[in-house]
Order: C-alpha cells, then structure tokens, then sequence
C-alpha cells in the first residue's frame, strides 16, 4: 500500500464525526482546529465536547447514528466505542465516495492521522501506515524535543519577509537562491535585520549582525546532541 502525504484544507468544509467519546475526543478537536464545519452524532459526549458544542463550535446531533447522516459529508470519522458502528459507517462513505477514517482500524480508514510536531505554521506529521502507531508516536516525541520553541514566530517573520521577496523579485535561481539563504538567518522588522538587508541588497548586508538587530527571531538551525552540535538543515 503506497499513501499520498497531503495537508487537507478543510476550512468550512463539512465534516462528520460518529462519536463523541474518548475515541473521537482528539479527532473532533483537530477537525475544529482545521476550522472545519464539524457535525458530531452521538447520543452523548465528554465534557470538552459539550463545551464545544455549547461555544458552536460543532454542531452536536444528540442521537444514535442514522444512515442519512453521511449526507453532504466531505470527510466523515467513525470514532465510536462499537467496531461494528465504525465499520457500518464506512462503508456507507466508500459507498458514497467520501473519504472515511476508522479510528483504529487500519482496514477501514481511507487515509489515517498522523503523529504531529506543531511549531506555529510549521507541522511535522509522521505516518506508519497504521503499522505501528506507537513507533510514530515516539518519532514526534524525539523531533519535538529537538526543535525549538522559537521557530513557529521565526517562521512567521520569514513567512512574511518571503512574500516581500515574490513581490519583488522575478522567478528565476537568483531569487530561489535568495530564499534558500534567508531561510538561515535571523529575522525581524528592524531596517537593521540582517534577513532584510541581505534581501533588499542594502549595503553592509551580513548574515553574522543579529546584534544590531532589536527584536530579531533568531533562525532556529542546530540542536544538541549528546555532547556535539548538529544542523537540523
């Protein structure tokens, strides 16, 4: 089995959860997070899913599930405490073309969730195949502990800085250079930020003046390992 490693863009789209229970917890609240249109069927719920459905954050269909509900679904996840229920709903998904997962039922998912490193905009996700989700769990914790916190703000600077550069420069291996380069420094909003003079050519442009820099975000590029440093890119 080959899988496609895709992010999804669920904004506004409508998606289905069966389950409200400590299965489907995590799942409702990633779809919430994606900004997700979330319709939860259960006939009763945790907590925190009240809560969300208390802040209309979801939808919450307080009953059994009924075939009708998949109707109009993008992506449907079948979370429930019944193996039977779970297999029952995707099989009405195949049979209606909408993509399905099965929590914990490699079998019956047509694509599974990942363990995810999260730094701001940055995701890592990292996939077994549903062969051994325990393996993918301690993968995130080891790239969780290298990467600093720093990152998800640098990140959004350089985000930022990037569009500048678009903007202002045509395609072409000069500008993809220039990229690359920048994705290495330190970034801010200062006249002085050494990212921005290097991007816009200024004069004394350096990739080693961070201290001229007031409020830079310093380009989180090296972890610690054992005794020695080593570059993450």
């Amino acid at each position: 089995m080959s899988l496609l490693p895709v992010f999804l863009k669920l904004e506004g789209r409508p998606c289905l959860v069966v389950g409200a229970g400590e299965v489907a917890s995590s799942k409702i609240e990633s779809l919430v997070n994606s900004l997700a249109r979330v319709t939860v069927v259960a006939p009763w719920a945790r907590p925190e899913i009240v809560r969300l459905a208390e802040q209309r954050a979801i939808t919450w269909r307080q009953r059994e599930f009924v075939d009708s509900d998949i109707e109009g679904a993008f992506v449907i996840v079948a979370g429930t405490n019944h193996a039977h229920v779970n297999q029952h709903v995707y099989r009405l998904a195949v049979a209606h073309n909408i993509l399905c997962n099965a929590v914990d039922d490699p079998p019956h998912c047509d694509f599974y969730y990942g363990s995810v490193v999260g730094r701001g905009k940055l995701q890592i996700a990292i996939s077994t195949a549903g062969e051994s989700p325990a393996v993918a769990q301690r993968l995130r914790a080891e790239i969780d502990e290298l990467l600093p916190h720093e990152l998800g703000p640098w990140l959004c600077k350089l985000g930022a800085l990037r569009r500048e550069v678009l903007a202002a420069y045509p395609a072409g291996d000069e500008r993809k250079a220039l990229l690359h380069q920048l994705g290495r420094l330190p970034v801010c909003e200062s006249s002085q930020c050494p990212a921005r003079q290097l991007a816009f050519r200024q004069p004394h442009a350096s990739s080693d003046n961070s201290q001229d820099c007031p409020d830079y975000v310093t380009a989180p590029v090296t972890y610690r390992r054992g005794s020695s440093h080593e570059h993450i890119w």
